[in-house]
């Protein structure tokens, strides 16, 4: 019996640290490996995936600013780092035969193709795993809020935010054993008690585009393909 997915078209958003495994800083290439699988089991139920990974293990641009880094230049090192992570799952998921295009906002012609909306489209139709690197190609703006304005260019019915915890809670789960898991939570609860599922700006343009965003554990083994079934532990950011 075929598996029949909630979803059509989805966008999975993962941090850079997710990529680190173990390690401090940089790449697994394991677990790498193991994202990629997880991204392969979702597309193989017909589910058109694009993709958005933060820069963080490598180079985040905050950092660099609050080390008196002039703030533009280290944003823009930290959208080369989005650069190199997108690389690296390309490799992967073509590793294990999933066509895959890295699709950067800032040009550089040799390792990527420009970010050019309807050919993205095409390639999504295509079933071409697409990976959106270099965030939005602006300083000042997170890969978060890159995740939700290229999921809203591409129609996606909703934003998947791969994480350490199967869910948003009310607190740090790891620091309070009491903390609460919600089921479900509204945009505008998530801007009033900050509970820093994206940052404010993020949930801002999903909450005007009436984008659902589903927080789920990317540790956990068939996670993103088990909400996909109907199955699974997350929860629910929707109006």
């Amino acid at each position: 019996m075929t598996t029949q997915a909630a979803y059509d078209r989805v966008l999975l958003k993962i941090s850079g640290e997710a990529l680190m495994g173990d390690q401090g800083y940089g790449l697994h290439p394991p677990t790498v490996a193991r994202i990629a699988e997880e991204v392969r089991s979702v597309h193989d139920l017909g589910v058109e995936v694009c993709m958005v990974i933060g820069g963080g293990n490598i180079f985040r641009g905050l950092q660099g600013s609050a080390q008196g880094m002039e703030r533009t230049t280290a944003d823009y090192m930290g959208m080369l780092a989005t650069v190199m992570n997108a690389l690296a799952m390309q490799s992967a998921l073509e590793a294990i035969d999933v066509h895959t295009r890295v699709i950067s906002a800032i040009r550089m012609d040799e390792v990527a193709e420009p970010y050019i909306r309807r050919r993205a489209v095409r390639h999504l139709e295509k079933k071409r795993v697409c990976i959106f690197a270099a965030g939005t190609g602006n300083p000042y703006f997170t890969t978060d809020t890159a995740a939700t304005l290229r999921a809203s260019e591409m129609s996606c019915q909703a934003i998947f935010k791969g994480t350490k915890v199967d869910g948003v809670y009310d607190k740090d789960p790891e620091k309070h054993a009491d903390a609460k898991r919600y089921e479900t939570v509204s945009y505008d609860d998530v801007l009033a008690q900050h509970l820093g599922v994206m940052d404010a700006s993020a949930i801002a343009l999903a909450r005007d585009n009436k984008l659902p965003i589903i927080v789920f554990s990317l540790d956990e083994p068939g996670g993103f393909r088990g909400i996909l079934a109907g199955e699974g532990t997350y929860t629910l950011v929707k109006d």
